[in-house]
């Protein structure tokens, strides 16, 4: 018996075209789950498309999204609806680096910039998503997840990088707001505080900043992509249902060291 088959379940995963989005939806794909990517670059979905259609037997679609604008949320939603029937699991992954901007030097557009992609935008995709599951659960289909890409930072302080924080604690409380609130229809909601991974956005920092992280961290490297298929499957499978309003660090031990 195959413990972590999702065969005949869908997930969503925003920002899904790259990074850890691309890292996660690939270990569905090879656990045999339909996957819907919401991305803004139409041609960075189309690879992802391409390369999970040929990992799994899920159908796999790919639509043009930004987080920052409700109406196409509320489009992607429609569409997913419309191609694959049903959504149970949720992955609200889209997000930014923030304005890499000292305290003192804070401006009203970057921060609201920042807390517009990171925090509203994983706020109104569980808007419309949990929509459809609650409306599932009333027709006697109850359940459903929800996963946030939140971040260390969210706990810990990292010097210029208070809109990143503040967007990432902001998802943390969303949470647990939602694990009480969606309880009584079956649904789970969960974070994922992610520590140090090489990605487009880490690709942009100074070089000096991944040379100090690999040194605080007691693993001593970044985290492995490889390694987010299997939890972005726990996460997605029955086996997870006893788990909700957790935010829990995936970090190698960068939080407590």
């Amino acid at each position: 018996m195959d413990l972590f088959d999702l065969t005949g379940r869908t997930a969503i995963i925003t920002g899904g075209n790259g990074g850890l989005g691309l890292a996660m939806a690939r270990g569905l794909a090879k656990a045999g789950a339909n996957v819907a990517i919401w991305a803004r670059n139409a041609d960075k979905n189309a690879l992802a498309r391409a390369e999970l259609q040929a990992l799994g037997n899920g159908q796999i679609i790919a639509l043009t999204c930004d987080v920052a604008e409700e109406h196409a949320i509320e489009a992607a939603m429609t569409a997913t609806l419309g191609h694959l029937g049903r959504v149970d699991v949720c992955f609200a992954n889209a997000g930014i680096s923030g304005a890499g901007t000292a305290i003192p030097d804070i401006t009203r557009e970057g921060w609201d910039h920042t807390l517009t992609i990171n925090a509203r935008g994983a706020a109104l995709v569980y808007k419309h998503v949990t929509r459809h599951m609650i409306a599932r659960a009333r027709d006697g289909d109850a359940g459903g997840k929800l996963i946030a890409t939140s971040s260390g930072q969210s706990i810990m302080g990292v010097n210029r990088s208070s809109d990143y924080a503040a967007s990432k604690a902001a998802l943390n409380g969303l949470t647990r707001a939602a694990a009480f609130e969606l309880a009584r229809y079956q649904i789970t909601a969960n974070a994922l505080l992610f520590g140090y991974y090489e990605t487009d956005i880490t690709a942009k920092a100074d070089p000096r900043f991944g040379e100090w992280m690999a040194k605080r961290i007691p693993l001593r490297r970044p985290g492995d992509h490889a390694g987010l298929e299997g939890l972005a499957v726990f996460f997605a499978s029955p086996h997870s249902d006893y788990i909700t309003g957790q935010s829990l660090p995936v970090d190698g031990g960068l939080c407590i060291s």
